[in-house]
């Protein structure tokens, strides 16, 4: 009888390491081995909301000899504690670094629950991020994020990056080399693209996204990330791109579908200015250029206010 119910116990403690992050009709989440030493989970295509629970990035992390290198942990806490488990069920060993690729919370909230583990872990950011994040913008996205999903009260302790970075910056991390890139202002004025040399891969952040559209605030620049764009895919094409949102694989599955969105959208606005037209009097025209993009999340309402956020980049060009 001890016997059975020892057994019985070692099931039941097995079962519950093994409980999958799951998201209801999002379904369950797991990290897969994409590249190399290099693993991913993708998060659902969406904007925040109470039933992806503030989780929609791309998680990844990097196996070295000794450790993990963990690339934008996630959106919020309770969120981070998931992935935390799904990372252990890949490998035991400890988070030796994390980088976050730009300031917007939906990526590096989940900080806390990596370091509380892992407290020496070194958190890497580009230098803007971290001022920005510091001085106010943290607290801006809590506060969205939190109405959104519902699922960040008590969590609102942030752990901030604590090793900043610039343009063409290297860092080792237990042989694992990292070189990264800081665009003036693409997504935001904050994004860090960052290429692991020993396999060859390009973490994109939100400069890329992939079956979803995200905003362009007021550090964005539409005409900056096309031409980011446009500079990666003049260069040697490297053997895996991983973006901020959205599926991940070769640079023309990944790469050319955003960049062909913003081409659409900023000739689009070009000709309108030139034609002294407003955004909304032919964003009908637009639309039908971008059939391939209907099924992506958001566009309905974004669409509209890129096309305003691009006009107003080229018309202040214009000045």
């Amino acid at each position: 009888m001890k016997k059975c119910i020892t057994v019985l116990l070692g099931v039941v403690l097995l079962s519950i390491g093994l409980e999958a992050f799951s998201l209801g009709k999002y379904g369950d989440f797991s990290f897969e081995k994409v590249h190399k030493n290099i693993y991913v989970m993708h998060g659902p295509v969406t904007e925040p909301n109470k039933e992806n629970e503030g989780f929609m990035n791309n998680p990844a992390i990097i196996e070295s000899k000794q450790g993990l290198i963990v690339v934008d942990p996630g959106g919020n806490y309770n969120v981070g504690e998931k992935v935390l488990a799904e990372i252990e069920k890949v490998t035991k060993k400890p988070i030796l670094a994390i980088f976050n690729t730009h300031k917007h919370g939906d990526h590096w909230f989940a900080n806390k629950a990596m370091v509380e583990k892992f407290p020496k872990a070194t958190i890497y950011a580009d230098e803007h991020m971290i001022a920005e994040a510091k001085a106010g913008e943290a607290e801006k996205w809590y506060g969205i994020l939190e109405r959104m999903t519902g699922n960040l009260a008590g969590t609102k302790a942030f752990a901030y990056p604590t090793k900043a970075l610039q343009m063409g910056d290297r860092v080792e991390v237990d042989g694992e080399v990292f070189v990264v890139r800081h665009p003036k202002a693409a997504h935001t004025d904050t994004d860090l693209l960052i290429e692991h040399v020993n396999s060859g891969t390009l973490f994109l952040g939100d400069n890329v996204m992939v079956g979803r559209f995200g905003a362009f605030d007021a550090s964005s620049s539409v005409l900056g990330n096309k031409a980011l764009l446009e500079e990666i895919m003049k260069e040697k094409e490297m053997a895996y791109y991983i973006p901020g949102h959205g599926k991940s694989g070769k640079r023309e599955a990944v790469v050319v579908p955003y960049l062909t969105y913003l081409t659409v959208i900023t000739e689009a606005m070009q000709k309108a200015y030139v034609d002294e037209v407003e955004p909304y009097e032919v964003i009908d025209k637009v639309q039908e250029k971008l059939m391939d993009f209907k099924t992506w999340d958001g566009i309905g309402h974004t669409l509209g206010r890129h096309l305003d956020k691009v006009y107003a980049e080229i018309e202040e060009a214009d000045e």
